[in-house]
């Protein structure tokens, strides 16, 4: 395996995980209208960063490529957005989670920022 592939299979890795991470957490959450709605949203846009990424990478061209690529950087900006606004009810530690997921979705749109500057 390239270098290449290799960090394009980490960063698949990673956005799963990422996933993985959101859905774990919203089951953690004070069961209330507004956490339902808003974690539904987190949910699927944290699901679509991975998705995209595996899109960008069978991309078609470059133009195709860099499409997918501003759309997972859209996706992770979307995701923190979401988190934001999730209700933590009274535990430290759950803000405390939800601050660790906030911060990884952040660093991903500056992943996808920086591949797009890179693509140039």
């Amino acid at each position: 395996m390239s270098e290449t592939e290799a960090k394009q299979y980490d960063l698949e890795d990673r956005t799963l995980e990422s996933a993985r991470q959101v859905r774990a957490f919203v089951k953690t959450l004070p069961p209330h209208a507004a956490n339902f709605e808003d974690a539904k949203q987190v949910v699927r846009s944290s699901g679509s960063v991975g998705a995209n990424y595996i899109e960008a990478n069978e991309a078609l061209g470059k133009k195709d490529f860099r499409m997918h690529v501003k759309i997972n950087r859209k996706e992770a900006k979307e995701t923190g957005y979401w988190l934001k606004l999730l209700d933590c009810g009274d535990g430290e530690a759950t803000t405390q989670h939800r601050d660790r997921l906030v911060q990884e979705a952040g660093e991903l749109m500056n992943i996808f920022g920086a591949i797009l500057r890179n693509t140039e």
